[in-house]
């Protein structure tokens, strides 16, 4: 049985971990907050962006040109490896964030029926690796994640470097189709993995950016030739591809991490209340036996006390 000294000493720490617990909290509901704001800018972003297709799309069929001819958008190698760039997290306290991930990358790799050797993969998150490791997926190379948004600038230059390699520079072993494997947030606890294809760019939706009405009575201009223009318009596809799936995944970071703090308080909250509860016992049959032998005392020393 703990003594009252050792139950005060539990429950103090005990109440120090709730402290941390709803520190971590606090940080994750700003986290998520500041992710949704970013979140909510992208969509006019995308919004811009597909107006510049839309522009580029409907100039070149005004110019009568085949829309069926080979867009720059690199070589579209017919062989060749497919490259998986996987977001996870570089901190802990997210549960399965992670592990979930690193599940949902296998079953996409048997949905296609690919094998190790077919295709390459790329992490965002150390915390990543050891999942990975688990589950045989060949490993290509590793981003850190940025603490804020101020740092994921420089994220997203490292990975479009990576996809020039593998896509547009690639001479041996080129990799032809480039999915991202993320967490999108549904709410500030829930999350899911999805899986994108970043290239090549899906026709049929190009297509439709060049059949959708031009919502303006002037016809967009186009200064300069049409396919460095385009092949600009591309660039900035895959920048905010990229972006969004950063944002999408540390917003779910950190809903995985606010859940796991919200169960983590909860378990606390029981477990002190048990050894609060254990305490008050304890100290009230402490008090209890010091009253006991303060009468039994008492009674021995009263010479009166009849025999």
């Amino acid at each position: 049985m703990h003594t009252l000294e050792s139950l005060r000493n539990t429950i103090n720490s005990i109440e120090d971990l709730r402290a941390v617990v709803r520190t971590m909290k606090a940080l994750a509901m700003v986290s998520i907050r500041q992710y949704e704001q970013a979140r909510t800018a992208l969509q006019d972003y995308n919004h811009s962006l597909e107006l510049g297709f839309q522009a580029l799309l409907q100039h070149r069929r005004f110019a009568e040109t085949n829309l069926d001819q080979p867009l720059p958008l690199g070589t579209n190698h017919q062989q060749g490896k497919v490259g998986l760039i996987l977001f996870g997290s570089d901190h802990g306290l997210c549960g399965q964030f992670n592990e979930q991930l690193a599940t949902h990358a296998l079953h996409t790799c048997q949905q296609r029926q690919l094998i190790t050797a077919d295709y390459a993969l790329a992490s965002v998150g150390d915390r990543l690796l050891p999942y990975l490791q688990s589950l045989d997926h060949p490993h290509h190379t590793t981003f850190r994640l940025p603490n804020s948004l101020a740092g994921t600038p420089r994220l997203i230059q490292n990975l479009l470097g990576l996809i020039d390699q593998w896509y547009f520079e690639a001479e041996t072993s080129p990799i032809r189709q480039i999915h991202l494997i993320y967490h999108q947030s549904q709410s500030n606890t829930l999350y899911q993995p999805v899986t994108r294809q970043l290239l090549p760019l899906d026709r049929q939706w190009l297509q439709e950016m060049g059949d959708r009405p031009w919502q303006s009575t002037a016809f967009p201009l186009l200064n300069g030739p049409w396919a460095p223009t385009f092949a600009g318009v591309v660039r900035q596809y895959l920048f905010l591809s990229l972006y969004r799936a950063t944002v999408e995944s540390l917003a779910s970071e950190n809903a995985a991490r606010l859940a796991s703090m919200q169960a983590a308080e909860k378990n606390i909250e029981e477990r002190l209340g048990d050894l609060q509860a254990n305490y008050r016992q304890q100290r009230q049959n402490s008090i209890t036996e010091e009253l006991l032998d303060i009468v039994s005392g008492f009674e021995a020393l009263n010479p009166n006390r009849p025999c």
